[in-house]
């Protein structure tokens, strides 16, 4: 009888430890483009679009490529491998997730924060 416990505490207790290890080999830091350029390791950059610069999406390779400034103003060429976001035009701050390939920042994933339309305005004159 007690066999059976042991068996199970350690079948339990290895879930556990997979789990952690699953856990933490997902998980993604944020860093910026310096940082992640040094490492050659998988990072989330948040930065802005920088609309003034060319964008393109090709229709054959499926992909879509823009420049961004990082929070430290560092500007790259990101490669996203699929279409651009819906709301990427009208996007606040872009997060990024990938690492660097051939001197540009290869995104797995892009992520879009958008101005909310439900974020409350201020009205000096209902003060007064």
């Amino acid at each position: 009888m007690k066999k059976k416990y042991i068996i199970g505490a350690v079948i339990a207790l290895l879930f556990i430890v997979v789990a952690i290890f699953s856990f933490d080999s997902s998980k993604i830091e944020y860093a910026d483009f310096a940082k992640a350029q040094s490492t050659g390791k998988t990072f989330q950059v948040i930065g802005v679009w920088q609309k003034e610069k060319p964008s393109n999406y090709d229709n054959q390779a499926n992909t879509f490529s823009f420049f961004m400034k990082d929070d430290k103003n560092t500007e790259v060429h990101v490669v996203f491998n699929g279409p651009k976001p819906n709301n990427f035009d009208i996007a606040d701050h872009i997060v990024v997730k990938g690492c660097f390939k051939n001197n540009a920042f290869d995104a797995s994933e892009i992520l879009t924060k958008c101005p909310s339309k439900y974020e409350a305005t201020y009205d000096k004159t209902k003060n007064q």
